[in-house]
C-alpha cells in the first residue's frame, strides 16, 4: 500500500467469518459479470473525476476497473481479503490500460489506512460475508473524508424469488442459509444494511433497492449453470459437506434441479439487493 498505516479504532477487530463461496471458477464466472452499471448504479451519481475511492472486497476487479475509469485522474485503491483473486483484478486493470488503480490485501474490520483517506468507500456483496458488519462499516466510515460517502450493496437471499417452484431449490436456499450462517455470515444482509449503518454511527443514510433478473434463455442457462457447478464443486460445497449440512448425493440432487430449472422456457429468477449511501459528517 502507498498510504501510511494507522491503527484501527478497534485494534483487536479481525475477520472471524469464513468466505462461503470461495473462488472456484463458477464463483468467478458470476463475479466477473458484474459491472458498475449492473451492480453499483446507485453510487454512480456520486462519482466525479478526481475523487479517491476505496473499493472493499474487490474480487476479480471488474467493478473496480469501471470505478477507476469514472474517477480518473482520481485514484482507486482496491482491497480484498484473498491474495489470489487480486491477480485476476490486476489483470483486468492492465487489460483496460488503467494506471490509477492499486491493489492490496486487507481486512475490512481493521483497515490499514489513516483516517480521512478517501472520498468514497464502496463495498459490493461484502457485508453479508464478514464476521462483524457493524465494525466493518465503522472502519469504512473512519477512512472516509468528511463530506464523502460510504456505499454498500448486498443481496438478500431470503427474498430471492423464482418460478417455476421446485422443492429442491427451496432446499438449496435453506441449505445456503445454514452454511453461510455457520460460517459467520448473514445471507439476508440486504434488509439489515440500514440497521448496521445506524449502529456504526451514520445518521445521513439514503436507502434504495435494486434487482438482478435472469429470464432470457442465455441468462437462465448462465445462472442455473453457475449455481449447479457451485453446489458441487466450490468451497461452498466442501463447507456444506464438512459442516454436516448436506451429503454429496444431496448436493448432486440440488445441482440437477438447478439444471432442469434452467431449461424451462418460463423460468424466471430475481435477486433483490439492499443499498445504502451514507454521508460522512
Amino acid at each position: 500500500m502507498t498510504h501510511a498505516s494507522a491503527p484501527s479504532a478497534h485494534p483487536a477487530a479481525h475477520e472471524t467469518a469464513v468466505y462461503t463461496h470461495g473462488h472456484h471458477e463458477s464463483v468467478l464466472r458470476s463475479h466477473t459479470w458484474r459491472t458498475a452499471a449492473n451492480s453499483a448504479a446507485y453510487l454512480l451519481p456520486s462519482l466525479t473525476a478526481g475523487l479517491d475511492v476505496l473499493d472493499v472486497g474487490c474480487g476479480p476487479g471488474t467493478i473496480t476497473a469501471d470505478l477507476a475509469a469514472l474517477v480518473a485522474p482520481g485514484r482507486v485503491t482496491a482491497v480484498d481479503a484473498a491474495e489470489g483473486v487480486l491477480t485476476n483484478a490486476r489483470a483486468v486493470a492492465a487489460e483496460r490500460g488503467l494506471d490509477n488503480v492499486e491493489f492490496a490485501v486487507a481486512d475490512v474490520h481493521a483497515l490499514d489506512f489513516p483516517d480521512d483517506s478517501f472520498d468514497v468507500v464502496h463495498a459490493h456483496q461484502v457485508l453479508q460475508h464478514v464476521g462483524d458488519p457493524v465494525q466493518a462499516l465503522r472502519e469504512m466510515r473512519r477512512v472516509c473524508r468528511p463530506g464523502g460517502v460510504v456505499a454498500a450493496r448486498d443481496s438478500d437471499y431470503g427474498a430471492f424469488t423464482w418460478f417455476p417452484e421446485r422443492p429442491a431449490l427451496d432446499g438449496w436456499l435453506d441449505l445456503y442459509h445454514r452454511v453461510a450462517r455457520a460460517n459467520g455470515g448473514e445471507p439476508d444482509a440486504g434488509r439489515r444494511l440500514v440497521s448496521w449503518a445506524r449502529q456504526a454511527g451514520f445518521t445521513e443514510i439514503t436507502t434504495t433497492a435494486a434487482t438482478w433478473c435472469f429470464a432470457t434463455p442465455d441468462e437462465r442457462a448462465w445462472w442455473s449453470g453457475l449455481w449447479a457447478d457451485r453446489t458441487t464443486g466450490s468451497d461452498y460445497a466442501e463447507l456444506a459437506v464438512s459442516g454436516g449440512h448436506a451429503t454429496r448425493a444431496e448436493l448432486t440432487s440440488i445441482a440437477e434441479a438447478w439444471r432442469e430449472w434452467g431449461t424451462r422456457e418460463d423460468a424466471w429468477f430475481m435477486v433483490p439487493h439492499g443499498e445504502i449511501l451514507c454521508r460522512v459528517s
